[in-house]
């Protein structure tokens, strides 16, 4: 691969064990994907995990937006293409596009990261990375909304979750696809057979960790404006809208 590419893209195959009850793409797995196709493109310029741990440092999501017309099904292949469009001292703006074997657009992704120093827990200035002003693509733009701020919930129900072992991840920090699952596990099967996440929208504020005692509060009052909060000790860790949409 060209450590100059500017565009990435990965060719996937869904098989049934990865898919939902709906015989589809979960989002769990579809963020998962996207996690993977930004390590790969940093991998690919010299400066993925294995490049910046060296500096004790690492890149860090701090937010997510999701849209799709559809997913990807079962034994259908799919592709991810990605590019950074833009970047300032703090955060790089890493864009995703989601396509069936033929071409056609099911969906796009919108990430922000920063930069890390494990030490410190401050954020180091990437415009100092000579590779992202080389590399970045400000033409190509991703046509969904941004993602909407985030402000307090009056919630319509709570429920209570510990994080355990297979929870976490290298960092020993709570995985960002168990986020996502967390998430819609606070709908149950019945719902997700007559509704599929349209648009996903997530803020990570801190790290939840091993052990850590969880409330998932909850306002879905608006189908196509589930806000959900997951909060330890009394501060939102991650927070997320949920624009559901009725199944075909």
């Amino acid at each position: 691969m060209d450590n100059d590419i500017k565009l990435f893209k990965q060719v996937y195959h869904l098989t049934a064990d990865q898919c939902n009850p709906q015989q589809e793409m979960p989002m769990s797995l579809l963020v998962s994907k996207i996690i993977d196709i930004a390590t790969l493109h940093a991998n690919a310029w010299g400066v993925g995990y294995d490049r910046l741990v060296r500096d004790n440092q690492g890149w860090v999501l701090t937010r997510l937006t999701v849209e799709m017309r559809r997913m990807p099904r079962v034994n259908e292949h799919y592709s991810l293409s990605t590019w950074i469009e833009e970047y300032n001292r703090h955060f790089s703006v890493r864009h995703m596009e989601i396509a069936d074997e033929q071409g056609t657009v099911l969906g796009y992704a919108s990430t922000i990261w920063c930069v890390i120093d494990f030490t410190t827990r401050v954020s180091v200035d990437i415009t100092k990375l000579e590779y992202i002003s080389r590399n970045a693509l400000p033409t190509k733009q991703c046509p969904i909304a941004p993602q909407r701020r985030m402000t307090n919930i009056t919630p319509t129900r709570t429920a209570t979750h510990e994080f355990t072992y297979t929870d976490c991840d290298i960092n020993s920090h709570v995985n960002t696809v168990r986020y996502v699952e967390l998430l819609l596990n606070q709908f149950d099967l019945d719902f997700h057979r007559g509704f599929f996440a349209h648009r996903l929208e997530m803020s990570f504020v801190k790290e939840c960790r091993y052990h850590n005692q969880a409330i998932v509060v909850i306002d879905d009052n608006a189908m196509n404006d589930c806000r959900l909060d997951i909060v330890v000790d009394e501060t939102p860790r991650v927070r997320a809208r949920i624009s559901f949409a009725p199944r075909e």
